[in-house]
């Protein structure tokens, strides 16, 4: 039996990266003698363990064909016998097909050391293409090591464009592709994995309606370097689009709900936004209203946000609008129930005595 840390451990360790996660693998090991270690099998139908004191994953050396459509049309073959570098030449890109044994020794017989070095995002082997979730996987990857210099391979590109092109992409689940947009998003440069599944044709098989804007990222690239929250990038990625395609992107790849909430918002009010300090009171009051700026105001201030990201200019709407939620939010509503006011009639004196707040504050 024999130990490597296998990955991006070694990737990011080679890059001078933080290293969190690290994935082992395990070569000329069985099933029984991983449970005789006391390692705890993950799954019946995967041949992956956790550490009985760690808890961290085990994988044992495996080989894979294709024998269905989608991420998961695979069938796997674990065994003793499955060496290294067999296992290492079913990973996606050469900077992650690489070893370290438990010396520190690095193993890396597809070249991931050169690649790393001359900033070269590149698969390992035509096997690259049987799986359509590397299309996303390599856009992310992209996106993150944008800062470093790294590149998309002329010839890799190629084989991604092949994958879009071969209607693949739709058998994603909703799930395993929002899970590869949503750390995509999160990445320093998310724009760029925009820019690189538009390059490939992904972005058409699977945002036809970011397709004819994958040029206007701006606001995309200013979230990350304000390092927004993951439902003001999603709404800066959607803004300008119309509803019924808002909607249809949230639903197709089942956006978290705070995700999909903010973007439709963005989408309705941006605009009134953009015109804040011509809003007259009714119209402001109807917009805090509307984003229930009482009970909710973090919505409001992603919401605000997300529309400054739209600008590299200043952008004195936003702190307007905050000056407009905090006064109706200042208006005292015990002096109405001492009154004696309760269901519609405290509802509509409430609304008055913020609507009079607003006017106040627009004034002043």
């Amino acid at each position: 039996m024999q130990i490597y840390k296998v990955g991006g451990a070694v990737r990011d360790r080679l890059l001078g990266l933080p290293v969190s996660d690290v994935d082992w693998l395990v070569v000329g090991a069985t099933v029984e003698e991983m449970h005789a270690q006391g390692f705890r099998p993950v799954g019946a139908d995967f041949p992956v363990f956790l550490h009985p004191k760690t808890g961290e994953e085990y994988a044992l050396a495996r080989t894979e064909r294709k024998s269905g459509r989608g991420y998961g049309g695979f069938t796997f073959h674990a065994s003793p016998d499955v060496t290294l570098e067999e296992d290492l030449i079913r990973r996606d890109l050469t900077i992650n097909a690489m070893a370290e044994d438990e010396q520190g020794v690095v193993f890396d017989p597809y070249h991931g050391q050169a690649d790393l070095e001359q900033r070269i995002l590149r698969h390992v082997s035509p096997a690259f293409a049987e799986d359509p979730l590397r299309v996303l996987r390599v856009a992310r990857f992209a996106a993150r090591y944008a800062p470093l210099g790294f590149k998309v391979a002329d010839d890799t590109l190629a084989l991604m464009r092949q994958i879009a092109e071969s209607g693949e992409l739709q058998a994603l689940t909703a799930e395993r592709s929002w899970k590869e947009i949503e750390r995509a998003l999160m990445e320093r440069q998310p724009q760029v994995f925009i820019k690189v599944l538009h390059d490939c044709g992904a972005l058409n098989a699977l945002m036809r309606e970011l397709e004819q804007r994958a040029h206007t990222l701006a606001a995309l690239r200013r979230a990350a370097e304000h390092q927004q929250p993951l439902a003001v990038r999603w709404a800066c990625l959607l803004r300008g689009l119309e509803p019924a395609a808002i909607k249809a992107l949230n639903q197709r790849f089942k956006a978290p709900r705070e995700c999909q909430e903010l973007a439709l918002l963005v989408g309705e009010f941006a605009g009134q936004a953009d015109n804040a300090l011509q809003l007259v009171p009714a119209n402001l009051l109807e917009i805090l209203q509307k984003f229930d700026v009482y009970r909710r105001p973090q919505r409001f201030e992603d919401f605000i946000a997300a529309c400054e990201m739209a600008t590299c200019e200043a952008y004195p709407q936003g702190d307007y609008l905050r000056g407009a939620a905090n006064a109706a939010r200042a208006v005292d509503v015990k002096p109405l129930l001492e009154a004696g006011l309760t269901g519609q009639g405290l509802g509509e004196a409430l609304k008055s005595e913020r609507l009079k707040a607003l006017e106040a504050y627009k004034q002043g």
